[in-house]
């Protein structure tokens, strides 16, 4: 992994300092970061598989994007740049709630995040940058749930987390199934 810079934050996303990435994500030192939902528009969750050669969490389903912003970068920016960059795609995102979590991860790593989430919808389908993810799907949300309560660890820590706030933040976006 590259020496890339993330943002330390306080409880209140308010900016401490900078440090590099992974060392945050081994110290579990809290810091921001940005999650995207992208649904078409028959509702459905468009998720991502993550490379298996990710640093943590390889292999495992998870929502369409996360990321975090550079230094000096905004968080609407890093997650229209982290769509771009995983998942081939330039979508209008809404900022639509914001979430902390401090999750130990199986190889020693945490994320202790301060989350900004932001939604979009198209029907484009991506075109996967394979460094960052080997596949996609379309899920609806019933689908989705009966899936991560039988076998969880198929899933990523904070999509397990992040889906049930999204759909309780902004059931909206989510279409009947």
């Amino acid at each position: 992994m590259s020496a890339i810079e993330v943002i330390l934050v306080d409880k209140n996303d308010i900016p401490t300092g900078k440090m590099e990435k992974l060392e945050v994500h081994e110290k579990g030192l809290l810091h921001r970061a940005v999650t995207v939902y992208v649904f078409n528009r028959k509702g459905e969750f468009l998720l991502q598989r993550r490379a298996a050669s990710k640093y943590h969490c390889g292999g495992l389903w998870s929502n369409t994007c996360c990321g975090h912003p550079f230094p000096g970068e905004g968080t609407q920016q890093a997650a229209e740049r982290r769509l771009r960059e995983e998942m081939g795609l330039s979508v209008s995102l809404q900022p639509v709630f914001e979430i902390s979590y401090n999750m130990p991860l199986n190889n020693g790593l945490t994320e202790h995040e301060y989350g900004h989430v932001f939604f979009g919808i198209t029907d484009e389908p991506p075109v996967l940058n394979i460094e960052e993810a080997d596949a996609w799907r379309y899920s609806h949300v019933g689908e989705l749930q009966r899936e991560m309560a039988a076998d969880p660890d198929r899933f990523t820590p904070w999509f397990l987390y992040t889906l049930s706030q999204a759909i309780a933040h902004h059931p909206a976006f989510i279409a009947a199934e």
